[in-house]
This record gives structure tokens, C-alpha cells and sequence, in this order.
């Protein structure tokens, strides 16, 4: 816990910086026990803390190093999730050669996949939610061959064995109705193994024509185009900060 006497800003004039809400109305919230620091709920108005204390107002996670960059992408097909392909191929740096800080990809799309891809210059939110155990949940959309039906959807939900082991879908449904021998299928799943959305569609006998990632965790593609970036809004940067300390 973070010691009310130690050396460090003020509670109240670090989250007014943050852009939490103004001095006063953060002093209300502390008082009203709405703020915890390092785990613990403070409602002392002379606390200081630390630059790297971890702090939450109403259990979501503020950001407190204004160093850090949180960017959305919605990387188009054709494009290889690396910041320089050694074969030439189209990748992210022409995304975030804009961009003054140096940042990184969290995790993967496939080249023939397209969506949502979290940028940052944040290592250790970065490392976490791309490491295979901590499993963020993530939505696709899937244009695929054939006309699904609620059995397909069911076997996508029971789940089935792959050459790597058992999956199954978190939820499934069909969107619209089939057109043109083709269906829509909305898949959510933890899982991060290797395109395993196109596999687990393809083992059902409906082979993916075209796949986007809609969701990744808390964030949500929207209206954002094909090969444009934007920043998280704070209520994102919260969002995504809050599932990246919530791994044991």
C-alpha cells in the first residue's frame, strides 16, 4: 500500500492531471471511497503516490504515464502483423511510421484477415495480453462457404478435436440469411492459436472466404475504416488497462 506520507503528488492533482475529473470532484471521490491504490481503498485527502502505483476509480483502471500510446488499427487483408517483413510483403509500419512514439503490435492477424489490432508502446500490457494463457476473448466475423445451420452451430459451441487439441467456440450464431452460397457467421472465442477461426470452420465443412476481427477484449472496431488508426478513448485505455491487471 502506498504510504499517505510518502514523497509523491497528491492523489487529487495526479488524477485531475490524468483527466479523471477536475480537483475537486476527485477529492469527492476519494472521501466517498470510490479510489483504490495499489489494491486498497484510500480515503485520506493528503495521499501521496508513487509515479508507478497502480490506481482505479470505480474499479477501472487510470492511466497515469502519459509516455504511453494506446491505437486502434483495423489492418486490412494483405498486410503481415510485423513492423518489417524480411520478404517484402505490405506490414504495420506503414501504419505507425506516422506515429512520434515507436510502437507495437499486440499479438496477430493473419495477412488474409483483416480487423482489429491493438498498437502500443506499452511492453508489459503488451506482453501480457498476447501471452497464449492469459486468453483474451476475441470476435470474428466470417463470410463463409455453404449455408450454416444450427447444427454447425452447435458443433461449433460442443467443440471438437483439431490436430492440436480440443476447441470450442465461447459463442456462435448466424448472421443474416445465406446469399449467394455464401453464409455470415459470427464466432467469439479466448483461444490464440494459429488461424484457428478458419480451422474450426473449415473442420465444420464451411472454409472462410473472408474473416475480420471485430473485438478484441473490451475494445470494439465501431465504424473505424480499412487502414486507419485513432487513438483508445480514456474509457478504452481503461478498459483494456483493467483486463491487463486483472491476470493473477
Amino acid at each position: 500500500m502506498t504510504d499517505p506520507s510518502a514523497q509523491g503528488e497528491r492523489l487529487q492533482k495526479v488524477l485531475a492531471a490524468a483527466g479523471v475529473a477536475s480537483r475537486r470532484v476527485v477529492e469527492d471521490m476519494i472521501v466517498a471511497g470510490r479510489i483504490e491504490v495499489d489494491g486498497r481503498v484510500v480515503t485520506e485527502l493528503g495521499t501521496r503516490i508513487r509515479p508507478d502505483a497502480r490506481v482505479t476509480v470505480d474499479g477501472t483502471a487510470v492511466q497515469l504515464d502519459t509516455t504511453k500510446r494506446y491505437l486502434m488499427l483495423n489492418k486490412p487483408t494483405g498486410v503481415v502483423s510485423t513492423m518489417r517483413d524480411e520478404q517484402g510483403r505490405r506490414d504495420l509500419r506503414e501504419f505507425t511510421d506516422r506515429i512520434d512514439e515507436r510502437v507495437y503490435n499486440v499479438g496477430r492477424l493473419d495477412a488474409d484477415t483483416s480487423g482489429l489490432l491493438l498498437l502500443t508502446n506499452d511492453g508489459e500490457l503488451a506482453h501480457v495480453l498476447a501471452h497464449p494463457s492469459f486468453g483474451v476473448e476475441k470476435t470474428y466475423v466470417a463470410k463463409v462457404r455453404g449455408a450454416v445451420d444450427q447444427r454447425v452451430i452447435r458443433r461449433l459451441l460442443d467443440g471438437f478435436e483439431l490436430d492440436d487439441g480440443e476447441i470450442h467456440a465461447d459463442a456462435a450464431r448466424v448472421v443474416g440469411r445465406p446469399s449467394q452460397g455464401h453464409s455470415m457467421v459470427e464466432l467469439t472465442l479466448h483461444s490464440g492459436r494459429n488461424r484457428i477461426v478458419r480451422r474450426m470452420l473449415d473442420h465444420v465443412g464451411h472454409p472462410v472466404v473472408e474473416l475480420v476481427r471485430r473485438s478484441f477484449g473490451p475494445l470494439h472496431l465501431g465504424t473505424l475504416r480499412s487502414g486507419h488508426v485513432r487513438e483508445l478513448t480514456s474509457m478504452e485505455r481503461g478498459a483494456i488497462l483493467t483486463l491487463s491487471r486483472s491476470q493473477p
